[in-house]
């Protein structure tokens, strides 16, 4: 469906080319001031702008241009919390609707637009609909508010572009980016990510297991397609006896204190200039994705952490 979360719970609404894309957070604490400033700072990471300038040409052109201006409408006395639901929205004020109308009657290889049509007998075929990447806004604002509180327990969560394609200097990376521009084409990228001051106890076995919630929340991202955490996939080539001394973060899917650790890969966006000319893409979707894969991390995790701290 379109809610995560159980204590922390976190509903998304929108389409790319709707209105506004938004969310209503509920079972956010009370009494807690919430820093639009920093809000804002992760709405600017989505969006592209604040990626070495020598990236910036491989983002959507929409996406850079985006105003991203959170509207809040409830939940909030002076940009204090009141323990009530907090809902908002994210005007769409960039959108070009009238290019995808040659494809009102096709269906886009590798995306979602041909199962939507067979599911619903309908679909929004204006940038993907609710299929698109624009809904992730509303991700970010709720997810910013997520890493809030995660603050006032002192947990804090960093992502960060680890791979592109097979380059992983900003130097190779610049130039690949470079050549699958001008070929017209898309490049994915692996992005990592840390959560630091997690206390011992976090996640509930069986089914709610910390890297169980964290892989559930990660891959619900568009273009998301895979993940791993502390040695990984890269632990199938060494032996136990070098690896019982690595948790990653987790024993028994429950936090250990240390560290935790994750990893997640993003495929080539299937939109590009080479096969839908004219067109407003990203060459590199994972650029964009580290701030989102902060937020669903830190939603998820301030569910658990509400749910630890309130025994349920």
């Amino acid at each position: 469906m379109n809610t995560i979360g159980y204590t922390f719970r976190f509903t998304d609404f929108g389409e790319s080319h709707g209105v506004a894309v938004g969310g209503v957070v509920d079972g956010y604490p009370a009494g807690l001031h919430i820093d639009n400033a920093a809000i804002r700072v992760d709405l600017d990471r989505r969006a592209g702008r604040t990626l070495p300038v020598e990236w910036q040409f491989a983002v959507s052109p929409r996406a850079l241009s985006e105003q991203d201006e959170p509207e809040f409408l409830s939940g909030l006395l002076d940009n204090i919390t009141l323990g009530t639901p907090v809902a908002f929205l994210i005007r769409n004020t960039n959108v070009r609707s009238e290019d995808y109308e040659t494809l009102k009657n096709i269906c886009r290889p590798a995306h979602a637009d041909a199962v939507y049509q067979n599911k619903y007998g309908i679909r929004d075929y204006r940038g993907g609909g609710r299929a698109s990447a624009r809904e992730t806004a509303a991700r970010v604002v709720a997810g910013s508010m997520a890493k809030q509180y995660l603050q006032t327990r002192n947990i804090t969560i960093g992502a960060y572009i680890a791979q592109v394609g097979d380059a992983v200097t900003q130097e190779d990376i610049t130039s690949l980016l470079k050549r699958v521009k001008a070929e017209g084409d898309s490049v994915g990228g692996i992005v990592e990510c840390v959560v630091r001051g997690l206390p011992v106890g976090v996640g509930e076995p069986l089914f709610d297991k910390l890297p169980a919630r964290l892989a559930a929340a990660v891959m619900s991202i568009n273009a998301c397609k895979g993940f791993d955490y502390g040695s990984g996939f890269c632990g199938v080539n060494q032996w136990g006896s070098d690896l019982n001394q690595v948790s990653g973060g987790a024993l028994g899917g429950i936090s250990d204190g240390t560290d935790f650790h994750f990893r997640c890969v993003f495929k080539p966006t299937p939109s590009m200039a080479k096969n839908i000319p004219g067109g407003r893409f990203d060459v590199c979707i994972a650029l964009r994705a580290p701030v989102i894969v902060e937020a669903m991390a830190a939603m998820t995790i301030a569910d658990l952490v509400i749910q630890s701290e309130s025994g349920i």
